[in-house]
């Protein structure tokens, strides 16, 4: 949703690199530039003029003219300043000191209350809470069949004690959810409550009774981050007619200018307490405003990536791995069996792209990313589910005839099995040169990666070993009897499987009669 606001930014802060020092013209044009940036993302005006002036006013201080680096220095307090807009310090739920605790969701018809419920209900149980959904969405039809539905997928309990497509009391499921609640020991209670496509005084007062009606902990106003400056006009008329606590963003991951959502937290004095980014129950998080300013500006969420990975990932299982890629048989005790855990691991964490996102500065190969095909790692624990235990514990047994049985077996052409074992071969040579702490091949002399000096001695040593001659005919003469050799052990290399020569390179070459019965 924000890589047009991100896209601007990062062209803004171009601009400014290699600068030891920086004009007044320099921070009025870098201004004017997020300015415009802010205001095509559709961020609120005020919000824009608040935020332009508090760039400006820091940017002409002290802090940036006695800087080393000027350019970064202001991208750091356009950083600290988008955390400021959007809410600053992260805002946790408040819970009852006495069980249950009640959550009142808030909002316009298709905001995604209903879904939100039960991904909050699935986060809460997550941290060993007992969360009950309250089906008070008894207007819209089948709003509470659908809460039941997302309920049953969360594993999470669900009172629903009427019908609802216009039949039933919701002040009084409402009421009635918390002695349910209390006899059935859940320490949170939920409540889902009706919308409207816009704002009305039925929808108000319904809504201020069933807040009188339970007094909630937290009321938490659910807005649809995809509609614009609308939303921040919603968000100010709930906050005045029925009041809320926070605000949840949904539908993040949509494609329109999600400016406006950045502008709630700044406008009504509300913080953003979580962000719905996807369909799947499961992509709901809490909403941390230094992690999104990371994110607008490309600098990565590497501490989101983390916990999702900490969430993931068993401790046990990566220490495991580890050491067989540490061992000292060069990691060959790291099989596909191991190689296809690993890879069902990380497709738990989501959407490759979205994890690729999370990563710093990778918002200069966005499209690459976006052009993932999720379905390759799908195809590649095909190919390897179609193998033999055999073969998965020591691929260098798979020879022609298993290539085309297990590329039958998944689908897929012999070419794709042949690449998946090479690149098997390449990963875990790389990977257990790391674990060693050898560094990473290919990178020699990169501090910290291990490896340099030693591959260095080694170029320096060879070079030693033949000086080239001062004669230059007959140095000639050495290097086009090098090149013949080089070119002849290329064209052995070249040969077909089973390291048999090509015949374009030996026209006299004949295959045995056997060989040539089994090739058919």
């Amino acid at each position: 949703m924000f890589d047009t606001l991100s896209d601007r930014l990062a062209a803004t802060f171009k601009s400014l690199r290699g600068k030891g020092r920086l004009s007044p013209e320099d921070i009025d044009a870098t201004a004017r530039e997020i300015r415009i940036a802010l205001l095509e993302a559709d961020v609120a005006l005020p919000v824009v003029r608040a935020f332009i002036a508090k760039v400006k006013e820091r940017a002409a201080g002290a802090e940036v003219s006695q800087a080393l680096n000027p350019a970064q220095q202001v991208v750091k307090i356009v950083n600290e300043e988008l955390v400021r807009i959007l809410g600053g310090e992260t805002r946790v739920l408040r819970f009852a000191k006495q069980p249950p605790t009640v959550i009142m969701l808030a909002g316009l018809q298709g905001a995604g209350k209903t879904t939100l419920a039960g991904k909050l209900g699935l986060w809460l149980k997550g941290q060993g809470h007992t969360p009950l959904l309250v089906a008070c969405d008894l207007q819209r039809p089948n709003a509470v069949t659908q809460l039941s539905v997302v309920a049953e997928r969360a594993g999470v309990a669900v009172y629903a004690p009427e019908p609802g497509n216009g039949v039933g009391d919701p002040v009084k499921v409402a009421q009635d959810s918390i002695e349910f609640a209390k006899t059935k020991q859940h320490d949170i209670v939920i409540v889902d409550t009706a919308g409207r496509l816009g704002i009305d005084e039925e929808l108000m007062k319904q809504a201020a009774d069933i807040r009188d009606a339970v007094s909630p902990d937290e009321v938490l106003f659910v807005v649809d981050a995809m509609i614009g400056q609308d939303a921040v006009n919603t968000a100010e008329a709930f906050r005045d007619g029925v009041g809320f606590d926070g605000v949840v963003l949904s539908k993040l991951d949509g494609d329109a200018r999600g400016g406006a959502a950045l502008s709630i937290a700044h406008v009504t004095g509300k913080q953003i307490m979580f962000a719905s980014n996807g369909e799947k129950l499961d992509e709901f998080d809490a909403f941390h405003p230094d992690r999104m300013a990371s994110r607008i500006l490309d600098m990565g969420d590497l501490l989101t990536l983390i916990e999702q990975a900490e969430r993931t990932f068993s401790q046990a299982e990566a220490e495991k791995m580890a050491s067989k890629l540490a061992s000292s048989k060069g990691g060959k005790d790291f099989t596909l069996d191991d190689f296809l855990a690993q890879m069902e691991q990380v497709r738990k964490m989501g959407s490759i792209s979205k994890l690729l996102g999370m990563l710093p500065g990778m918002g200069q190969i966005k499209d690459q990313i976006n052009n993932i095909d999720e379905k390759d790692v799908d195809r590649t624990a095909a190919i390897i589910k179609s193998m033999t235990p055999a073969e998965r514990q020591d691929p260098v047994i798979i020879n022609g005839s298993r290539r085309a049985r297990i590329a039958r077996g998944s689908g897929v052409e012999v070419s794709a099995v042949k690449n998946l074992v090479e690149r098997f071969f390449d990963a875990r040579k790389m990977m257990s040169k790391m674990a060693q702490g050898g560094g990473m091949p290919g990178m020699p002399g990169v501090p910290g990666m291990g490896g340099g000096p030693g591959r260095t001695k080694k170029k320096a040593k060879q070079a030693k070993g033949k000086q080239r001659s001062g004669n230059p005919m007959k140095r000639k003469a050495e290097e086009q009897a090098a090149r013949t050799r080089r070119e002849e052990a290329a064209a052995a290399q070249a040969g077909g499987a089973f390291g048999i020569p090509d015949k374009a390179q030996d026209k006299n070459f004949e295959l045995p009669d056997e060989f040539k019965k089994f090739m058919g």
